[in-house]
């Protein structure tokens, strides 16, 4: 589920649709959780879907730590990527705003920590932008990613919090702001995913 002060419009001909904030957002609100509502499906059950279905899964979903494919039922999905994102996740299932986010501006995250299928060209116009984006990504920047995520999640209690009523992890995420537990990594979350797509060639963009 995507923050409420958010809406999906067109980001530009070229990339399409894209979530931006309505209203201001500041750094360490929780700004995606996944939900009860959010579709999730194995490789084998994505492989027996239709193939417009199949298309739709393949084009909008990620691939969670249990190498499932996630497709939200929200505009979450329309989310697109940069290379400095407004929005990032630690080990857990939600985002949140690493920055400000102003009214206007677009929520990005880092697709790179989604346990990508493949590489792809990326022209996000940031000035360190990495230009290949690849499913090795994840293991390569989620120390980096885990630093810059750190000090936004533990800001979580300091503002409103509209997601927080649809957290699964409710337990973990109070024990890591407490300082009972460490924040954990989003390398938590890799999946070989050629690995895990080994004999489903239909799933091979």
């Amino acid at each position: 589920m995507i923050h409420p002060d958010t809406e999906l419009r067109l980001a530009n001909p070229q990339i399409g649709h894209g979530v931006f904030a309505t209203r201001f957002i500041p750094k360490g609100t929780i700004t995606w959780v996944r939900d009860r509502l959010d579709q999730a499906f194995s490789p084998a059950a994505v492989e027996r879907l239709p193939a417009t279905y199949h298309e739709i899964v393949l084009k909008y979903s990620f691939i969670d730590a249990r190498g499932l494919f996630v497709l939200c039922w929200d505009h979450a999905r329309f989310v697109n990527h940069s290379c400095n994102p407004t929005c990032l996740s630690a080990g857990y299932d939600f985002e949140v705003a690493v920055r400000d986010i102003a009214p206007g501006e677009e929520l990005t995250d880092d697709y790179g920590s989604l346990n990508l299928e493949y590489d792809f060209s990326c022209s996000c116009g940031f000035a360190g932008c990495r230009g290949l984006v690849r499913p090795s990504d994840l293991l390569l920047y989620g120390d980096t990613w885990d630093r810059i995520v750190a000090g936004p999640i533990r800001l979580i209690p300091t503002h409103p919090q509209p997601l927080w009523p649809f957290l699964e992890e409710k337990g973990p995420i109070e024990a890591a702001l407490s300082g009972r537990s460490p924040i954990a990594s989003v390398k938590a979350n890799y999946v070989n995913v050629a690995e895990l797509l080994c004999g489903y060639p239909p799933l091979a963009r």
